[in-house]
């Protein structure tokens, strides 16, 4: 993975961070607002670290899945004859995300709301009351799991990534952009922060849809560049 890979990725997850305060923002208040007294105020940001850094190790995890099955399907595409099958795949994935991101996919449901599973409810309410540091890292972990459209759109980019290490990177970038509004809005600076989350979707929409034509346009070069070299290796 290229530094201005990592970076890209990272400024992606920043802009989607506007979108998390609709989505993981009330979570964050909650367990904010259930730390706001005594101790565990003077320690609020090392809860914040702790709950988006067990966020970041889940992002991480599924990105080194998705790496292991790009690469899969790399080496399969290989065989077949067709390089970067995977970044071409993947950047196809990110162009039908963002449009289903800005309702201009019909019959798609967009991934807009935000639903806690009934299942989650239980552990997930205990972690938040709780005003340990680990009970934040553990909450975190398990919010990684839940649906989302742009954690969706990111691990598409870490398909393309099509290496476990490079996956995880990726997902680590987007993991850390991400945590940006999250820390504002449960320091309780968020006024400013929820004007601009009603355009968090919007822009992170587009952003996944010209990092999607990123990922066909880099695979399309590169398959076609191989094409080429094979081409004049024939004719020599």
């Amino acid at each position: 993975m290229t530094p201005s890979d990592f970076f890209l990725v990272l400024a992606f997850g920043f802009v989607s961070s506007l979108h998390c305060v609709q989505m993981c923002g009330p979570i964050v208040l909650t367990y904010s607002v259930a730390a706001n007294t005594g101790a565990a105020q003077r320690s609020l940001l090392r809860l914040h670290l702790a709950y988006n850094s067990g966020r970041t190790l889940t992002y991480m995890l599924l990105g080194a899945i998705a790496g292991l099955a790009g690469g899969t399907m790399g080496f399969v595409g290989r065989l077949a004859g067709v390089e970067n099958v995977a970044a071409i795949v993947a950047g196809v994935a990110m162009v039908i995300a963002g449009l289903v991101l800005l309702g201009l996919s019909p019959g798609v449901r967009a991934w807009r709301g935000f639903a806690l599973p009934s299942r989650l409810l239980r552990p997930a309410g205990k972690l938040m009351s709780s005003p340990s540091a680990v009970s934040k890292f553990s909450l975190g972990v398990l919010m990684g799991f839940l649906p989302c459209g742009l954690v969706y759109a990111a691990l598409m980019k870490a398909l393309g990534a099509a290496t476990p290490l490079d996956g995880a990177l990726t997902m680590l970038a987007f993991g850390m952009g991400t945590s940006a509004a999250l820390v504002v809005v449960g320091l309780g600076s968020s006024a400013a922060t929820r004007k601009l989350a009603r355009w968090g979707t919007t822009i992170s929409a587009v952003t996944v849809l010209v990092m999607g034509a990123l990922l066909i346009a880099r695979g399309v070069m590169a398959g076609s560049a191989m094409h080429g070299h094979m081409d004049h290796m024939g004719t020599m």
